[in-house]
C-alpha cells in the first residue's frame, strides 16, 4: 500500500433496524471517531439516507486534514453485489431501494453497500479473528441469525448478495415456524426471538417447569427472554438447561451443514446470544464434530469475534477501501 493511500481514510456505517453507527476507520481497522443514532424506520428511506449523511459529517469532522476516500455501509438487508441496491429490509421496511445511489448523491463520495453480516465477517477476516486465513465461516447469533463465507480468499456475496444466510438453513422440516415464513430454520430455534418464544411454550405447557424462569421475568410471562433463559441457566435450571442444549444443537446442526459445504479452516461463533450463552459454543463444536464429514471437520478450528459491536462498521470501511478484488486476496 503506498503511503498515500495509507494515509486516507474510510467512513464504516452499520445499519441495523434500531441503530445507525458510523466510524471513520483508517487503514488498519482501527477506529478514529465514532457516532450513532436511532434508525427511523417510519420516516422513510430518504430520511435514514440524510441521517447517514449527518453521522458522516459528523464523524469527518475528526479527520484532521486526511483524505476521507470512501464510505462503506453494511445493512441488515440483501444486496445487489452489482448496483448497491437493497432488495428487501425488513426491519427498515424496504423492498427495491437504490440506497447506493442515493448515497452517493447525498455524500458526493464513492459508496459500496453489503449485507451487514458480510461486512461484519469482511471485518473478522481483514482485521479480527480470521486474519490470514483463506477459507473460514462467520456465525452470529443475535435476535436473528446471520452468517457470512470467505471461500479461497474471496468474501463469498452470490449471485444476488444474499449468500451466507445461515439463519434460513432448514434443520428441522417438522420444526418451528420461522419469521422467514419456513419452518424449521436455524434462526426458529437460535435466534433470541426464538429462545424466548420456546421458552415462553414452554412455561404456559408446564408451569411447574416453568416456575424460576416465571419468578426470574417477575411474574410475567411476556418478558421471558432469551436473557432471562441465561440467568435462569446460571441458576442451573432444568427447563433452561434444556432449552440451550436444543438452541446449540439446531446452531451445531446448521453449522454442520456449513462445514461440509465449504470446509473452512476457522469457525468464527459470535453474536448477543452467543455472548449471553457462552455455554453454546460447547454444544455447537461437539455437535459439529459428531455431525460433519471427518474430512471436512478435521482441521476445523471454533473461535470468537475479536472485534466486537464495532465489526459491522470496521467492516464496511474496509470494504469500501479494498473493494471486490479481482483475483484470490489473503490478508498478510
Amino acid at each position: 500500500m503506498k503511503a498515500s493511500e495509507a494515509q486516507a481514510l474510510t467512513i464504516g456505517i452499520d445499519l441495523g433496524g434500531t441503530k445507525i453507527a458510523a466510524a471513520l476507520v483508517d487503514s488498519g481497522g482501527r477506529i478514529l471517531a465514532s457516532a450513532r443514532k436511532p434508525t427511523r424506520p417510519e420516516k422513510g428511506p430518504e430520511a435514514i439516507v440524510a441521517d447517514i449523511a449527518t453521522l458522516s459529517a459528523s464523524v469527518s469532522a475528526q479527520a484532521e486534514g486526511r483524505p476521507i476516500i470512501g464510505v462503506g455501509v453494511g445493512v441488515a438487508g440483501q444486496v445487489d453485489p452489482a448496483t448497491g441496491a437493497v432488495f428487501s429490509a425488513p426491519n427498515l421496511r424496504w423492498k427495491n431501494f437504490p440506497f447506493q445511489e442515493h448515497l452517493e448523491t447525498a455524500l458526493h463520495k464513492p459508496v459500496s453497500v453489503l449485507n451487514d453480516v458480510q461486512s461484519a465477517t469482511f471485518a473478522e477476516w481483514i482485521h479480527g479473528a480470521g486474519r490470514g486465513v483463506a477459507d473460514l465461516v462467520c456465525i452470529f447469533a443475535g435476535t436473528g441469525v446471520g452468517g457470512g463465507v470467505v471461500a479461497q480468499g474471496q468474501l463469498v456475496r452470490g449471485a444476488a448478495g444474499s449468500a451466507g444466510e445461515v439463519g434460513h438453513m432448514t434443520v428441522s422440516l417438522a420444526g418451528p415456524l420461522c419469521r422467514c415464513g419456513n419452518h424449521g430454520c436455524v434462526e426458529a430455534f437460535a435466534g433470541g426471538w426464538a429462545i424466548a418464544k420456546r421458552a415462553q411454550e414452554a412455561i404456559r405447557a408446564d408451569p411447574d417447569a416453568g416456575a424460576v424462569l416465571l419468578r426470574l421475568a417477575g411474574g410475567d410471562i411476556q418478558r421471558v427472554t432469551a436473557a432471562i433463559v441465561a440467568r435462569a441457566l446460571n441458576r442451573a435450571d432444568p427447563l433452561a438447561k434444556s432449552i440451550v442444549k436444543e438452541t446449540g444443537e439446531a446452531l451445531g446442526a446448521g453449522a454442520a451443514s456449513i462445514v461440509n459445504g465449504f470446509n473452512p479452516a476457522l469457525l468464527i461463533l459470535g453474536g448477543g446470544v452467543v455472548e449471553g450463552l457462552p455455554e453454546l459454543v460447547g454444544i455447537v463444536e461437539e455437535t459439529i464434530r459428531r455431525r460433519a464429514l471427518p474430512a471436512a471437520a478435521e482441521r476445523l478450528k471454533i473461535v470468537r469475534p475479536q472485534l466486537g459491536t464495532h465489526a459491522g462498521a470496521i467492516g464496511a470501511a474496509t470494504w469500501v477501501r479494498i473493494g471486490l478484488p479481482p483475483r484470490p486476496f489473503l490478508p498478510s
